[in-house]
């Protein structure tokens, strides 16, 4: 199957939840995280070195929601700011999540660069109780976005 579509026709704007996503180049997390954005009714926004979303893995992984998710630059929502780390951070579900929320989330490898951490609200970790260093990026952005609906 051949799909032909406009670059400058997929959804630009915001969401009261945005995942940030600060140089995530793994093109399977991009699309993976688009698609859970849009089961959770959330946002996208990506800083520049993120991985393209018309490239086929993002599509791929996206599974149709990059024709249903808008899309921003990484500055773009104005909200309150709370940047994701492996330790370290409130836990997730002890934090207040009221009103509009950003979740900002780092190339797995890198994390989050101390400059962009310092432009964040607030740090949060997610409690893991296994042995594991931490979780992938895409599931992580996940975790954060069901921990906000669940308290809705």
């Amino acid at each position: 199957m051949i799909a032909v579509y406009r670059r400058d026709d997929l959804p630009r704007g915001m969401r009261q939840v945005t995942l940030a996503l600060w140089h995530v180049a793994d093109p399977g997390n991009v699309g993976t995280l688009l698609r859970s954005a849009d089961a959770f009714g959330a946002g996208v926004a990506l800083s520049p070195g993120c991985a393209d979303l018309g490239g086929p893995k993002a599509l791929r992984a996206s599974m149709g929601a990059v024709f249903r998710v808008p899309v921003s630059g990484f500055d773009a929502p104005p909200s309150r700011r709370v940047a994701l780390v492996a330790h370290g951070g409130t836990p997730l579900p002890q934090l207040e999540l009221d009103g509009d929320v950003v979740f900002v989330l780092g190339a797995e490898r890198d994390g989050l660069p101390r400059e962009i951490l310092e432009r964040c609200d607030a740090q949060a970790s997610i409690p893991q109780g296994g042995e594991a260093e931490s979780l992938n990026v895409a599931m992580a952005g996940t975790v954060a976005l069901y921990e906000l609906a669940r308290r809705a």
